[in-house]
């Protein structure tokens, strides 16, 4: 197991976890969030390729529509 902080608290997660994996299973819609990965943006068509390590940081900020 590893530990990742997203939004500033610790998750734990099986190391080799790609990122889209990771979010479902801590509750997110993935077609509601944008994600910065150690203060980097990730552009959504990089998540299948992007895996989470000890250590990372996510920030998720989830997509709110109005009006």
């Amino acid at each position: 197991m590893i530990i990742v902080q997203v939004n500033g608290q610790s998750q734990s997660c099986a190391s080799e976890t790609l990122l889209p994996d990771f979010l479902i299973n801590l509750g997110f819609n993935l077609r509601l969030i944008a994600v910065e990965h150690n203060g980097e943006i990730v552009h959504r068509h990089c998540w299948e390729q992007t895996y989470v390590k000890t250590g990372d940081r996510l920030e998720v900020v989830t997509i709110v529509g109005g009006g």
